[in-house]
């Protein structure tokens, strides 16, 4: 995994993880990284990680509308 150093003002009183779970919880919900990538980028349990993607409103259902449509039709 790659490593990176960021400069985050202090005037937004952001720790580590919660810079990490922004960025994984980002990364998720554009499909760029799987649940447990995610969590592994924000350094939590996949378990962990699931159940704080809400506060940062993103869905644990990252499925794409249109998917949704298609399997409704083929049903």
């Amino acid at each position: 995994m790659k490593v990176l150093t960021l400069n985050i003002p202090e005037s937004l009183d952001l720790d580590n993880m919660q810079v990490a779970m922004l960025v994984g919880s980002r990364l998720y919900e554009e499909g760029k990284l799987s649940l447990g990538e995610a969590a592994s980028v924000a350094g939590l349990t996949k378990r962990t990680f699931a159940e704080l993607l809400g506060a940062y409103n993103v869905s644990i259902f990252n499925y794409p509308a249109s998917e949704i449509s298609r399997d409704v039709a083929n049903a």
